[in-house]
């Protein structure tokens, strides 16, 4: 008998349990969360965020005042994360997470870095806590941006632009790197291995207007280690263009055009002609 009570209680446990869970609510939050990344150099910065509607209210000026510190967006202030030291407004920022505040105006807008970047809203917000400051011109809209957003943009390898858009209003700012002397360590190094780099050490230092001897010495042992590449012979053909060889880059580029030809790749044969053209 008290076996059977015992199972008996158990079976009323579980089926409680079970009700219970089938009657938890599941709704969706008034302020999506998202979290996104982007690559900038070789770190990276990453923002989470909540994003509200307008839901046809004004935002700026209304919803959101001018003039007083806004967690930019909803819920818990908005947080960015770099991975390595930036530079923003000609300050240096330090690798962390920071809380990303804004006060809104008419005018230039506020941005702020928060060494608290895990606060409710702007609540406990501490002006002394704050890494930087410094203002960005808000730009106009001419279409209307219903969900609160935070985009990168204008992406290169040494600088990016963080936009926060809203309503008819979008408010950039510029984050750059200067990772060159990390590079060309971490390049140093990789020439001491058994497989080396050169092709992309090469590209490197042509693109960023470093020593053009050493590029060359580079491309040549890539396209010694791979005569019938049509990628290689045009990266050739410009390398030595810039470093003033034009019929070094001249014979480069037509040997480009021949490969690509043959492999019928239109794209290298296009691409090996135009740096054809720039040796003569």
């Amino acid at each position: 008998m008290k076996k059977t009570l015992s199972a008996c209680i158990v079976a009323l446990a579980i089926l409680s349990g079970a009700s219970s869970a089938q009657a938890q609510a599941k709704l969706p939050p008034a302020s999506s969360t998202q979290q996104v990344s982007q690559g900038l150099g070789i770190s990276k910065i990453s923002l989470t965020y909540q994003r509200p509607n307008s839901n046809g209210r004004t935002v700026f000026g209304g919803l959101v005042p001018y003039g007083e510190v806004w967690r930019t967006g909803a819920n818990n202030a908005t947080a960015i994360t770099f991975d390595s030291e930036v530079t923003i407004q000609g300050k240096t920022v330090p690798a962390g997470t920071y809380g990303l505040f804004t006060i809104p105006n008419k005018g230039d807008w506020t941005i702020i870095l928060n060494k608290t970047a895990e606060q409710w809203g702007a609540y406990t917000y501490k002006q002394e806590d704050d890494l930087l400051r410094f203002t960005a011109k808000p730009v106009k809209l001419n279409k209307k941006v219903e969900t609160f957003t935070i985009n990168f943009e204008n992406v290169t390898t040494k600088s990016l632009d963080v936009v926060l858009s809203w309503e008819n209003v979008a408010v950039p700012f510029t984050v750059s790197v200067d990772q060159t002397k990390e590079i060309m360590a971490s390049l140093d190094n990789a020439m001491k291995g058994e497989k080396k780099p050169y092709f992309q050490a090469a590209q490197y230092y042509f693109q960023n207007n470093l020593d053009i001897a050493k590029a060359v010495t580079w491309i040549e042992e890539a396209d010694k280690g791979n005569t019938k590449a049509p990628h290689i012979k045009y990266w050739k053909a410009q390398i030595l263009t810039k470093a003033g060889d034009k019929a070094g880059a001249a014979k480069a580029a037509q040997e480009g055009i021949d490969i690509a030809t043959q492999a019928n790749n239109s794209e290298y044969i296009k691409l090996n002609t135009q740096a054809l053209k720039a040796a003569k």
